[in-house]
């Protein structure tokens, strides 16, 4: 069997998914599989699935009964995985070859760190880079991720037993990792970071991420679905803010110079 399960949603990806499926590929850590499930595209995505799954034997590829959404699709992804350990990687990303050694490493170093995510580089829709680097603390726990979101979906390396636990939530208006991280580290106490950009993530405008407004509103969703308190909500909605400026006016000083 293998010791990771990496776990690829695909939903009207054939532009980008072959970028996405070589990084894995290229990986110094070679004990995996990858899980593409197709969730009802309209375009060619599935076609070049059944391309790209003869290109190695360990990409499995799998398709939905019914369009069910990324959330739905991953804990698909998880109940079908192999692996001891699950990654995700979004369709659009690319890893950066040495991700996974040194994810396992630090695993191997730290028997504690069952839930470990690196930081990230930032691509444009053409694949042109941005000049901003995601760095991440060396461990976060649950009151420290409130304030700022720095785990990345498509970074994360976890057990696949916490993540049978804490299935992600199959509900619009939310971000649905951002809750399953809350709800992970209302269990274990911290989740470890890698500092190095080995996530390359692709930043477009009909990203979460590229919508501010939408954004916040669906963190302050999440924290209602995470339970949080309504004193610490407002809180951890001014840190969002600021540390949104904060990032804003770094990017400007950038572009300045």
């Amino acid at each position: 069997m293998p010791k990771i399960s990496i776990i690829t949603p695909a939903y009207n990806c054939e532009k980008y998914l072959e970028q996405s499926v070589d990084s894995v590929l290229s990986q110094t850590w070679q004990d995996w599989e990858l899980l593409i499930i197709d969730d009802c595209s309209k375009d060619n995505t599935y076609a070049l699935m059944q391309k790209l799954a003869k290109k190695d034997e360990r990409i499995r590829i799998l398709q939905n009964p019914q369009n069910s959404g990324a959330a739905a699709t991953r804990n698909n992804g998880v109940r079908q995985a192999a692996g001891e350990w699950i990654a995700f990687i979004d369709s659009d990303d690319l890893w950066e070859p040495d991700k996974l050694e040194k994810q396992m490493a630090l695993s191997a170093k730290n028997p504690e760190a069952a839930f470990v995510f690196t930081g990230s580089a930032f691509i444009d829709a053409q694949g042109n880079r941005i000049a901003h680097i995601l760095h991440v603390p060396e461990k976060i726990n649950r009151k420290k991720l409130l304030g700022q979101n720095v785990i990345s979906c498509s970074s994360v390396l976890i057990r696949k037993d916490l993540m049978k636990e804490f299935p992600m939530p199959e509900e619009d208006g939310i971000h649905e990792d951002f809750a399953t991280w809350l709800a992970i580290l209302n269990k274990i106490p911290y989740a470890y970071g890698v500092d190095e950009p080995l996530l390359i993530y692709r930043r477009s405008a009909t990203s979460k991420s590229g919508q501010k407004s939408k954004s916040a509103q669906m963190n302050w969703r999440t924290y209602i679905r995470a339970g949080i308190p309504f004193g610490t909500r407002v809180i951890a909605m001014m840190k969002y803010t600021v540390n949104g400026l904060e990032k804003y006016f770094m990017l400007w000083a950038k572009r300045k110079k």
